[in-house]
């Protein structure tokens, strides 16, 4: 999945607990009739990928949606759901990279359309 816009936000890498797990956010205004503000989280060496990028920047941002079940101390069970990005690179502000061109392809010859003359040698292998 991805989610595409300019970026909002980037925030300051964050260490937590003893095992040195890392976590930085970054928020992403998405082009649509209606933009919404779209946080991600890059955790560990991810974190890294936003260096290059500023506020302001069109982005693409490829994610994985994670959910967890939790029990709290009462016996409730509450469900959480995080975006996670592990892919960033530039973009144009639209949903996906404009495909590429197809080169152009030269028309046939008329002597191709019916058929090459006896004269002219064959080059093909069978």
């Amino acid at each position: 999945m991805e989610v595409s816009g300019k970026v909002k936000m980037i925030g300051e890498t964050q260490e937590f607990g003893s095992n040195g797990f890392k976590k930085r956010e970054l928020v992403v205004t998405t082009n649509e009739q209606y933009p919404q503000s779209i946080m991600v989280e890059f955790t560990q060496n991810n974190t890294a990928l936003l260096d290059s990028y500023k506020v302001g920047d069109d982005v693409i941002v490829q994610i994985n949606l994670r959910g967890r079940e939790w029990t709290n101390p009462q016996g409730e069970v509450k469900y959480f759901n995080s975006i996670n990005g592990w892919r960033i690179a530039k973009g144009g502000g639209q949903s996906a990279p404009a495909p590429a061109a197809m080169p152009d392809i030269p028309a046939p010859k008329a002597s191709d359309a019916k058929g090459a003359s006896a004269e002219e040698e064959d080059d093909l292998p069978f």
